[in-house]
């Protein structure tokens, strides 16, 4: 279930390296230490590299269909949830109109060290392997970008899950079974409005949905909410049954989706012709 791919915090990279850009950025004052959901005052231009924690990283766009100037300025901006960036990783943030990303420290005690492009010329090494880093980003990204692509949403909820689990998941073990993985899990916990900001959803149809991959046996949750993808076992068990029952209720769920989308386009015709009159 974990993935293939080398985090950067496995890298073999010599521990003098890495301890040198430690020291460097403490006496530049170039690192900080931030607390749970605190915010990462990030800057376009800027290296970010994660020491310890999570950071999460957030989007929010300006933009909006209506046709009222002044609606659509009252409007809430609303963050997307874009992913994580874990211990060992770089991110780096980037700025265009109307777009704007955001980053928060997602797990307390976050250690985050900063500092320019060019600063990695003092370390040839290190620098190839950011590069590598990035790349890496970069292909997880299309993975994400082929999940949020599926149309049905409760397949674009167990993809998007199945991405984070299989990037940052840890193995998990029963009580009486030490020896025995009976599957990964999330290391830090994920709220439902999280999860829904990310596949384009609600937080009310991603907690049915997660019941019924709960239900399924398709994912479970560990302690403190955990979210946690199972070790396959019997994949076949009443497998006609359980395809059946997803099928009706994704059905229904997906004709009660378009009468919502439907019902909300009608409002926005109606809002336009009293602007109009």
């Amino acid at each position: 279930m974990q993935s293939t791919s080398t985090p950067l915090e496995t890298i073999d990279r010599p521990f003098i390296t890495w301890q040198r850009i430690i020291d460097w950025a403490q006496e530049h004052y170039r690192c900080r230490t931030f607390s749970k959901d605190e915010r990462i005052p990030a800057r376009p231009g800027l290296l970010y590299l994660v020491q310890k924690g999570s950071v999460r990283l957030v989007g929010s766009a300006q933009v909006s269909a209506a046709t009222g100037k002044s609606k659509s300025v009252d409007k809430t901006t609303e963050e997307a949830f874009l992913g994580f960036v874990g211990a060992g990783q770089p991110f780096e943030l980037v700025a265009q109109s109307p777009f704007t990303l955001q980053a928060y420290a997602h797990a307390d005690q976050t250690h985050v060290v900063w500092m320019y492009w060019h600063d990695l010329d003092n370390w040839p090494h290190f620098r190839r392997e950011i590069l590598d880093a990035f790349r890496y980003q970069h292909q997880r990204k299309l993975l994400w970008l082929s999940t949020l692509g599926q149309r049905r949403t409760i397949d674009r909820l167990l993809g998007f899950l199945t991405l984070l689990i299989e990037e940052f998941g840890e193995p998990y073990v029963g009580d009486g079974e030490p020896d025995v993985v009976r599957g990964y899990r999330l290391p830090w916990a994920l709220t439902h409005a999280q999860i829904g900001s990310a596949i384009g959803s609600t937080r009310v149809t991603v907690t049915r949905l997660m019941g019924k991959l709960r239900s399924k046996g398709l994912i479970n949750t560990e302690d403190d909410n955990l979210i946690c993808l199972p070790a396959k076992s019997n994949p076949q068990k009443t497998k006609n049954q359980k395809q059946e029952l997803e099928d009706s209720l994704e059905d229904s769920l997906e004709d009660s989706l378009e009468d919502e989308d439907s019902l909300e386009d009608s409002l926005e015709d109606e809002d336009s012709l009293e602007e109009s009159a």
